[in-house]
């Protein structure tokens, strides 16, 4: 994908997006005053307006129909568009005449006050119309109509009439639309955040999934990017980790020449400080290619099938050991894990793990070590801890990594190369586990291994 010539398509789908939201609702919420206009000023159909003036000139020349009596009796002889019509009076002060007083009409009669002419509204189950002016002694009257039944009601005096509704609607609407944005703009954010983290734990094969990389925008090229960067680590990661491996194997046919040349010279009666101090730094050469070798496998994949096996026959033999070992340097250790505990692992790897973390700790630890395993729906967490030093805040990770020993306890005559705990975590991560290092609040350090179930 070129990414010189790719338009900001991110930025026109925020502006258009919240634009639109926006819009939306100020046009709900300005439309209202539009409609309620509309709706008050909705002139009455010409058939009716004739009717309001002939029953207004019938009552003008004889007054008496205003009677109550004499309305009902001349009202069931009138009819509007084939329905029986109601008619009512209100003097000047815009009292109803007459008992009966429906809801209707005075709601109505509230709308109509400032009408400039004769206006209807459709409520429920009826239409009410008016009002139509007339006088009698002197004195104004206004006459309405009422006709019952159901007639076509215009679908903006539903929302006229529910002004929370429609700005409820419209708020609604307006969420739907910035959710579907939020939807669109987060998924491969999300997508991209969980490759990234996935990189972070060590899986160098984690890439942006294929809709991501579609997506012919900004967040498309980031997944491209982010791809293209994972690649590059990837494939320096194998190298490097190819060359340390090749390196340990060439390192190996010299030594082994040297050792052999050691013993043909002891063989023969040569024997000096000198030719021991060369044994035992080859031997110290020997195993330290043993541990790059090791290392190199563990982190190429180069590792058993998990076997689903009981987790105390895996570290029995480990923890028999560990409790010698502890014993002769008159110190304790302190073991709980459930014997029947079943769980799918590769053993020689978490056997390798758990010793050398249980070495670790009887070294440094000052009189007491712990080995407890919990139990979880999800996963199995192993967790050793000692009463020693401990390690500084800011060394918790990096003790972790190849050839990385702390300041203070961890020199190469205290022991090792820097190696063992990598081995650790690679054996560990290859199992799809995690390791982590804490210190704890009492002294000493706490390293956790959890495994999934």
């Amino acid at each position: 994908m070129n990414t010189q010539t790719l338009p900001n398509r991110l930025f026109i789908k925020l502006l258009l997006g919240f634009w639109l939201c926006s819009s939306v609702v100020l046009v709900a919420v300005g439309s209202l005053p539009l409609l309620q206009q509309q709706r008050e000023s909705t002139p009455i159909p010409k058939e009716l307006q004739q009717t309001l003036d002939k029953i207004a000139r019938a009552i003008e020349r004889e007054p008496e129909l205003m009677e109550p009596e004499r309305m009902r009796r001349w009202e069931r002889s009138r009819h509007a568009d084939g329905k029986p019509m109601r008619v009512f009076i209100t003097n000047e002060e815009g009292r109803i005449l007459g008992e009966r007083q429906p809801r209707s009409l005075r709601k109505f009669i509230l709308l109509a006050e400032e009408a400039e002419r004769p206006i209807m509204y459709q409520f429920r189950d009826e239409m009410v119309f008016g009002p139509k002016e007339f006088h009698v002694d002197g004195k104004e009257y206004h006459l309405y109509g009422r006709v019952p039944g159901q007639h076509p009601r215009p679908l903006f005096l539903f929302f006229i009439e529910h002004k929370l509704l429609t700005l409820g609607l419209a708020v609604l609407v307006s969420g739907l639309l910035c959710g579907l944005l939020a939807w669109h703009l987060g998924r491969p954010l999300k997508m991209l955040k969980q490759s990234a983290d996935a990189l972070a734990r060590g899986n160098l094969g984690s890439r942006v999934d294929e809709a991501t990389l579609n997506r012919r925008d900004e967040l498309g090229q980031l997944g491209h990017a982010f791809n293209a960067m994972a690649e590059a680590i990837e494939q320096q990661v194998n190298n490097q980790q190819r060359l340390m491996g090749d390196i340990s194997h060439e390192l190996r046919t010299p030594l082994t020449r040297l050792q052999l040349a050691l013993a043909l010279a002891r063989k023969r009666g040569q024997d000096s400080n000198e030719l021991n101090r060369i044994a035992h730094e080859a031997e110290q050469l020997d195993a330290l290619i043993a541990e790059l070798l090791t290392l190199s496998r563990v982190t190429m994949g180069a590792t058993e099938a998990k076997v689903d096996i009981e987790l105390a026959e895996t570290l029995g033999q480990v923890l028999d050991d560990a409790e010698f070992e502890a014993s002769e340097c008159g110190k304790h250790l302190a073991i709980e894990m459930d014997d029947n505990l079943l769980l799918s692992h590769t053993p020689k790897l978490l056997a390798r793990a758990v010793e050398n973390l249980l070495r670790n700790a009887i070294r440094y630890a000052r009189l007491q070590v712990s080995l407890t395993v919990t139990d979880t729906q999800d996963r199995i967490e192993i967790q050793i801890c000692d009463d020693g030093p401990g390690v500084a805040d800011a060394e918790l990770e990096a003790i972790f990594r190849p050839f990385y020993r702390t300041d203070k306890s961890r020199e190469r005559e205290s022991g090792g190369w820097g190696l063992g705990l990598a081995i650790t975590a690679a054996a560990i991560e290859a199992q799809g586990g995690s390791i982590s290092a804490q210190n704890r609040p009492t002294g000493g350090l706490c390293v956790t291994i959890c495994l999934p179930r």
